[in-house]
């Protein structure tokens, strides 16, 4: 590749392949090396025996390494600084640029003689690599989150009573393992592969499983109607929806896994066949995030319309208010962290709980106060009831609210 930098990117990531310290080089010029991590290229090496244009092509690249970086805010500039093009395979773009000049800057020149781009099988190859490196990045994050909350996976997928969720147990046991020996022999044997590839049944179970759960909470919390008895709905969803989001963590970072497995095995394997998987696996992920991410939109949709019920009526239930809008703000965090594990967005707006001394000036919130009160005391005591009732939450406001709203 005579000491040229190759840029190929996927979406997700970017590789940077050639001379180990040329690409160095170029990261460190680009402040971006501390955030890359080495490309493994070995996993290419069935590829090189497709045929004698590959073995060229792969004779070329055997001094070269590569790096890998997750697509950011900071990576991105590389994207359109280089000019990345699309490749013939679906997705993939690429570039190829100089050692730096005079100048002290890289140049793009033309594809030459031995380059990666220049050749599909390599290509998707790499490509099949990028898409474990994206996948493994994900499961990193995922399990750094699961090792700081206080709960632990294991825990809350033992207090669940669904016995099919029990069998995450066993899935993730031997899932894990297999990942270690992909890191110990950089291959996944056959015997290794016939621990693992019944898995996805189990992780797809207990996928399910949680998506109806978050439709029943959802339908609860709609069904909810009495402001005294939302306070209590919305504080058990909060306790279920936070263990709901960490049985689903898991299921994403076993799922990951379980793709990294299946992409090295077509490489070791079948690769003539890498291209198309690596593109089904990449839509079947894609409907999984869009499907969790619907089931957990909609619950959020059914708390926030709690909410407004709460807001609604706060002069006669201040506690069971703030009490309803405390639970779904704490849903709403752990909701928000679970789309920045995954790479998605969250549709969340805030919501701020109705101060008492607002809601005692909004005639909306004199005539609920008025009805409710109306319907609860005698018919010749109805403003001594509702007056008292007013007061008695005004009473629960603290010194230095009071002071605040007066």
């Amino acid at each position: 590749m005579d000491n040229r930098i190759q840029l190929i990117s996927d979406g997700d990531g970017l590789a940077v392949i050639g001379d180990p310290a040329d690409v160095e080089h170029f990261l460190a010029s680009e402040g971006l090396l501390s955030l890359s991590r080495d490309l493994v290229l070995r996993s290419l090496g069935p590829l090189l025996r497709i045929g004698a244009v590959v073995a060229q092509v792969g004779s070329g690249i055997a001094a070269h390494s590569g790096r890998w970086l997750k697509l950011t805010e900071e990576s991105a500039h590389l994207y359109k600084k280089h000019g990345l093009m699309e490749s013939k395979l679906p997705g993939i773009s690429h570039a190829m640029v100089g050692k730096p000049g005079s100048i002290k800057s890289w140049l793009q020149v033309v594809e030459g003689p031995g380059s990666l781009l220049t050749n599909p099988a390599i290509l998707s190859g790499a490509a099949g690599i990028m898409a474990q490196f994206a996948l493994q990045h994900e499961m990193s994050k995922i399990k750094s989150h699961l090792a700081t909350i206080d709960k632990k996976v294991d825990d809350v997928i033992r207090a669940q009573k669904d016995a099919e969720l029990g069998k995450m147990f066993g899935a993730g046991s031997d899932i894990e393992s297999a990942l270690t020996v992909l890191e110990a022999v950089g291959r996944v044997d056959d015997d290794t592969w016939s621990t693992v590839q019944g898995r996805t049944h189990t992780i797809t179970d207990a996928l399910g499983w949680v998506l109806r759960r978050l439709d029943a909470l959802a339908e609860r919390m709609e069904g909810t109607t009495k402001i005294g008895d939302l306070a209590k709905t919305a504080k058990e969803t909060e306790s279920e929806a936070s263990d709901l989001l960490i049985v689903l963590a898991r299921c994403f970072e076993l799922q990951g896994a379980l793709d990294v497995l299946r992409l090295e095995r077509a490489l070791d394997k079948s690769p003539d066949e890498m291209e198309g998987l690596r593109r089904a696996l990449a839509v079947d992920r894609q409907g999984r995030r869009e499907l969790v991410s619907q089931k957990i939109e909609h619950l959020m949709a059914r708390m926030h319309a709690a909410a407004g019920t709460a807001n609604s009526n706060v002069l006669l239930h201040l506690p069971a208010h703030r009490a309803v809008v405390g639970s779904i703000k704490r849903v709403s965090i752990t909701v928000d962290e679970f789309h920045r594990l995954l790479g998605t967005e969250s549709g969340q707006h805030s919501l701020e709980a109705t101060r008492w001394w607002d809601a005692a000036r909004d005639p909306g919130q004199l005539k609920n106060a008025a009805a409710e009160a109306g319907r609860k005391a005698a018919a010749g005591a109805v403003v001594v009831g509702a007056a008292a009732a007013l007061w008695a939450n005004r009473g629960a406001l603290t010194g230095g609210e009071r002071a605040e709203e007066e």
